[in-house]
């Protein structure tokens, strides 16, 4: 198809446009932006088994990695730092070589069962600080390396989001095999899957134990 060289006259060209779209925000909406970690904010974190982390490279190119652990995982080290082990993943580094070339981070931290959701941003270093990573060890095992946040802004979200999207309603969760395995989604994308099922579910099995085996 042949792209016009028009502009598309229904973009948003600037905030002040963007603003004059919706209402003004409640002043609780810019009252509740703290620029440190009040007792409520570590206490969020206290229960939070999982973040959501925003990163970007140095040509401004934004990514998004879930961090998970028990709960707790995510270290307060005092109103203004947070630490985040690093466990074993696919060794993309993302994050981590992202935060190398641009120290700005964002943190979204769930609860189970919780709609609300905390808001963190600020900017980051990799840390090995033996004492830090002995802090977070699990089944005998430290992380090589932990993410140390000092953060500028912290601020609780609203439920809107969880309750339209019914995340944590049994009732709208959706089945698994309404879609294929990760490995062999993956393998599709890839080198191709194997057609014999027999062989597919080997390799289904063989990642459900390497899971188990490299989970720290």
């Amino acid at each position: 198809m042949q792209q016009t060289s028009e502009a598309d006259p229904y973009v948003i060209g600037s905030e002040e446009e963007l603003r004059s779209l919706f209402p003004a925000q409640h002043s609780l909406a810019v009252q509740k932006c703290l620029g440190s970690l009040d007792r409520h904010s570590r206490h969020f974190i206290g229960m939070s088994p999982f973040v959501v982390v925003g990163t970007r490279d140095a040509d401004g190119r934004s990514d998004v990695s879930p961090r998970g652990d028990p709960p707790g995982f995510v270290k307060v080290l005092d109103d203004q730092t947070l630490a985040i082990p690093d466990r074993p993943g696919n060794n993309r580094l993302d994050t981590m070589a992202n935060l190398l070339s641009d120290s700005s981070i964002g943190l979204l931290f769930l609860i189970p069962g919780f709609d609300d959701t905390l808001r963190v941003n600020g900017s980051a270093r990799l840390t090995r600080d033996p004492d830090l990573l002995a802090s977070m060890e699990v089944s005998g095992k430290r992380p090589k390396l932990a993410i140390k946040v000092t953060v500028s802004e912290v601020f609780l979200h609203c439920a809107k989001a969880f309750r339209r999207s019914k995340l944590w309603d049994p009732e709208a969760h959706q089945d698994r095999s309404a879609m294929p395995s990760l490995a062999k989604i993956i393998l599709d994308q890839t080198v191709g899957a194997p057609k014999e099922a027999a062989e597919m579910k080997r390799i289904d099995d063989d990642l459900e134990e390497e899971y188990g085996k490299t989970m720290y």
